[in-house]
């Protein structure tokens, strides 16, 4: 039987080049160690992550969040776990929307923020922001400190009643009202910003100048990786 060595060769590159691809793919969404969904170590926490559903700045479900759980770096939470002792002394807990976030969903932020005609939820998150200007305003940019597992964003609520803290602006809400020292907002927004800030502060975390529920872990384990595997149950 004569064999077309074009063929053979063709096919061994295919096979060699799915097999890199498959490699690559699972390596780039491959979890690593270090990371745990909040609610094991922090029961009593509230969950509301916006962007496994559409109540969020894009009106659509986000890629990457598979179910609507928080993870975030060890580090991160034995830090988080101690706002919420603080917080529970004052009859109050966290409510948190998101933590670890994957490069595969910053990249949907950013293919949304270039289509000038997607504006779906533009009444409700950014009406005074012209969406052209998200990226120099610094809502939106190509990497995100949520991709580091790290970062989260975060608010208060009463533990009784579960009911939210006013902060003053929603969150994710892109505009001047929602920087944490704006004084646009009542005395009693302040002082609930104000809390929320003081204790995260106190627990090793960092606050974001344009955000008022958005903070860092200062000795955060991964300052240079971005990671991308999805936001789904740790088994």
């Amino acid at each position: 039987m004569k064999v077309n060595k074009h063929s053979y060769c063709f096919g061994n590159l295919f096979y060699l080049a799915f097999f890199l691809s498959f490699c690559s793919q699972s390596q780039e969404n491959s979890r690593p160690k270090g990371f745990e969904e909040i609610q094991t170590k922090i029961p009593s926490v509230v969950l509301e992550i916006r962007y496994f559903g559409t109540h969020n700045f894009i009106g659509k479900r986000i890629d990457g969040y598979h179910r609507p759980v928080a993870i975030i770096s060890k580090e991160a939470l034995e830090q988080l776990k101690k706002v919420q002792e603080d917080l529970n002394k004052l009859n109050l807990g966290l409510k948190i929307f998101d933590a670890y976030r994957p490069q595969n969903a910053v990249d949907h932020f950013m293919r949304w923020a270039k289509d000038k005609n997607d504006t779906l939820s533009k009444t409700e998150f950014y009406p005074d922001v012209a969406k052209k200007d998200l990226f120099k305003m610094e809502y939106i940019a190509e990497k995100s400190g949520h991709t580091r597992g790290s970062t989260l964003d975060v608010t208060l609520i009463e533990l009784e009643s579960g009911k939210e803290l006013d902060m003053g602006s929603p969150y994710d809400y892109f505009g001047k009202i929602s920087w944490p020292f704006d004084t646009s907002v009542s005395v009693l927004q302040r002082k609930n910003r104000l809390l929320l800030r003081k204790l995260m502060l106190e627990n090793g975390f960092k606050p974001y100048h344009c955000e008022w529920w958005h903070f860092t872990l200062k000795e955060e384990p991964y300052p240079n990786t971005y990671f991308n595997f999805p936001v789904d149950f740790l088994i």
